[in-house]
């Protein structure tokens, strides 16, 4: 039976992703911040080598978590658009770069970036620009992972299932159903597709 590591599981997103990935008879390990069945700080360096020695024989790693900042640019600090830079695109990152000597032969890496890097929205410029990073890392990054690693990232819209709590942020946006965008978490990390940003919009 092939084994993922989703990273965010007990998200709403996270959620989704883990029960399509075992309607595909995947067994899941789930990792977060407070919760899942191992907890991990994306933030350290430590932490991610610590989750990846404990988790062994892992084909997939999927993220579905990452914290970023939102104020207006007048009020964003270098201090808190870090929170943006090492919660979402370095933790991803290191994910990566820490976790291609534990995965095992042929595996993939999905991760997961957002609509306003192309839709921007009031107080979204560091997210925004963490979730440009994180697909373009992706897609340079995929050619040069090694033993036929793959890695994609996905980049979704608001979900519906979450468009009532941000209604007065994503201002008509069209969301999507969040088993729609777990269906390409699946494309993503159990297909053959590899360089890829999958957009959801």
């Amino acid at each position: 039976m092939k084994r993922a590591l989703v990273i965010g599981g007990n998200g709403t997103l996270g959620k989704a992703v883990v029960a399509k990935l075992q309607e595909y008879s995947v067994e899941v390990i789930t990792a977060g911040r407070q919760s899942g069945d191992y907890q991990v700080d994306m933030t350290s360096t430590e932490s991610i080598t610590s989750l990846f020695e404990t988790v062994t024989n892992i084909d997939y790693v999927i993220v579905a978590a990452g914290q970023t900042h939102y104020a207006k640019l007048e009020e964003l600090t270098p201090e808190n658009n870090m929170i943006s830079v090492q919660g979402k695109l370095l933790g991803q990152v290191n994910i990566v770069l820490i976790g291609q000597h534990y995965i095992n032969d042929k595996g993939s890496f999905t991760l997961v970036s957002g609509i306003i890097q192309d839709h921007p929205i009031l107080k979204g410029a560091s997210s925004a620009m963490v979730n440009g990073a994180i697909d373009s890392f992706a897609k340079a990054a995929a050619y040069e992972l090694p033993r036929g690693i793959r890695l994609n990232s996905v980049s979704p819209n608001l979900f519906v299932e979450s468009a009532e709590k941000y209604k007065g942020v994503f201002i008509g946006f069209n969301p999507v159903p969040v088993e729609r965008v777990a269906n390409t978490f699946i494309q993503s990390a159990l297909g053959i597709e590899t360089a890829q940003t999958f957009k959801i919009y």
